[in-house]
């Protein structure tokens, strides 16, 4: 498991897709809502968690569906399927390598990008907080959009349809958290709901994507 690991942080840190796209693309989001929409730092403020919750959903998807699919075509995802480690610990692997390359440099990047949509001081906290909890979700909820997508030619554009629907609570509760933090107000229960849904798609999620993987190499 740790070498599957590693092996997949080193080829999505070499290719730049996870890394690089990710950051950059979150990074735009923050540079250009604020031309879009004016200057104005109270309205950009009101906007700011919403916006980067939105920011970092994207940019997580971005390198989704490349998870499975270069194996997929190299043949090494069938070694996987009839290899020692079961495919429900391959799954929750690639969903930990994606969230290391792509999750976490969000997570630490993302104050700097409060600061450049005027988010309240008092949020930073529990952007970092939000995003540290609810970024795992959208790994592996990502995971299982790429597995049952593995194989199909142009397979991009059903992974987004698929995987986008199941953001929706990770988007609603990790924005509402932090609103909630730059207002002052009690935000610890949204961001036990994004433990909760983290937590809960860790425990099935791994199994699911493993049942669809099994179907797509049937």
């Amino acid at each position: 498991m740790r070498a599957l690991l590693w092996r997949d942080i080193r080829l999505a840190i070499r290719a730049g897709g996870g890394f690089g796209l990710g950051l950059a693309f979150f990074l735009m989001v923050a540079v250009l809502v604020p031309l879009g929409v004016g200057p104005e730092g109270a309205l950009l403020s009101r906007i700011a968690p919403g916006i980067l919750w939105v920011g970092a959903l994207l940019a997580s998807l971005l390198s989704l569906d490349r998870m499975f699919a270069l194996d997929f075509e190299d043949g090494s995802l069938d070694l996987m399927a009839v290899s020692p480690l079961p495919l429900e610990a391959v799954a929750a692997v690639k969903a930990l390598a994606h969230w290391l390359v792509t999750g976490v440099p969000l997570v630490l990047i993302s104050p700097l990008l409060g600061v450049l949509l005027s988010l309240d001081p008092a949020g930073y906290v529990w952007l970092v907080a939000a995003l540290a909890l609810g970024s795992p979700a959208l790994s592996l909820v990502g995971c299982f959009g790429a597995a049952l997508t593995v194989g199909l030619k142009r397979g991009g554009l059903i992974l987004s349809l698929i995987v986008l629907p199941m953001y929706v609570p990770t988007l609603i509760f990790g924005a509402e958290a932090v609103r909630r933090g730059a207002a002052g107000a009690e935000a610890m229960v949204p961001l036990l709901l994004l433990a909760a849904i983290s937590l809960g798609s860790a425990a099935l999620l791994p199994f699911a994507s493993a049942a669809a993987i099994r179907a797509n190499l049937k």
